[in-house]
């Protein structure tokens, strides 16, 4: 178990990782943002490849933090019962939410989603505006990248679960976050 429960603190150091340094991109995002406003309605000019990047940087936001929203309780859930269930119960309805929905949804995902990024790779796909960005087909790897880090991180919620319900750890309650 000492084992097992090392390498969750490894998959959540990872989540951790990658969500606080792509998390910057949201500052970056919004400076290009005003930087488009200003040159658009400032100066009358505009770049596509600009205005594409918002988009690319929001899409590897919303995919790469995922699995650090997941570590650190972000996601969106009805609180209705699992905010009053004992450490015990959490650890359950964790353990089966994991095993049950959230790895087979993004195993589903990896799977539909593999010949329609070998095929952006394969062409080298860039943007239909002949002045875009031509690296489509990097944005499109981030959906493999996200259901990895989802699964990696859903088998770290399985394994603290687990350690929990064993008495090896126990949830701090203010930060609902495995404490070791």
């Amino acid at each position: 178990m000492q084992q097992l429960r090392a390498l969750a603190r490894g998959i959540d150091r990872l989540n951790d990782w990658v969500g606080r340094a792509v998390s910057w991109l949201t500052l970056i995002m919004v400076l290009v943002t005003v930087v488009i406003v200003v040159l658009r309605y400032g100066f009358n000019v505009g770049f596509i490849w600009m205005q594409e990047s918002v988009r690319f940087m929001h899409a590897f936001v919303f995919l790469l933090c995922a699995g650090y929203t997941l570590l650190h309780n972000g996601h969106v859930r009805v609180d209705i019962f699992y905010l009053k269930m004992s450490e015990r119960r959490k650890a359950m309805v964790d353990i089966f939410g994991s095993i049950f929905f959230l790895i087979p949804v993004c195993s589903a995902i990896l799977f539909y989603s593999w010949d329609y990024v070998l095929n952006s790779w394969a062409q080298l796909e860039g943007s239909l505006e002949e002045r875009g960005l031509h690296a489509v087909y990097l944005l499109k790897t981030t959906i493999w990248a996200f259901s990895v880090l989802m699964i990696l991180q859903a088998v770290s919620r399985v394994i603290h679960g687990t350690a929990t319900l064993t008495g090896r750890e126990h949830l701090n309650d203010e930060e609902e976050e495995p404490v070791l």
